[in-house]
């Protein structure tokens, strides 16, 4: 079992993803259903992460899609 100090120092990592959304808070932000959500990040248009069995989307990746989409 890790102790407090080391999950402290895994968090304060370099490099480390920043917040990560859920695909119901993607959603909402973009105004689509999470079928849409989970499509994009499945043909590879919105970088995500997998975490266990979930789909995660850091807030640097919506950014990204959202600048793309302004072009």
């Amino acid at each position: 079992m890790l102790q407090a100090p080391a999950l402290t120092r895994l968090r304060a990592l370099p490099g480390a993803p920043g917040r990560l959304l859920t695909v119901r808070e993607v959603a909402e932000w973009l105004g689509l259903s999470t079928a849409t959500v989970y499509r994009l990040c499945e043909r590879g248009e919105l970088a995500h992460v997998r975490v266990s069995n979930a789909i995660r989307v850091p807030l640097e990746s919506l950014d990204t899609f959202l600048a793309r989409g302004q072009r």
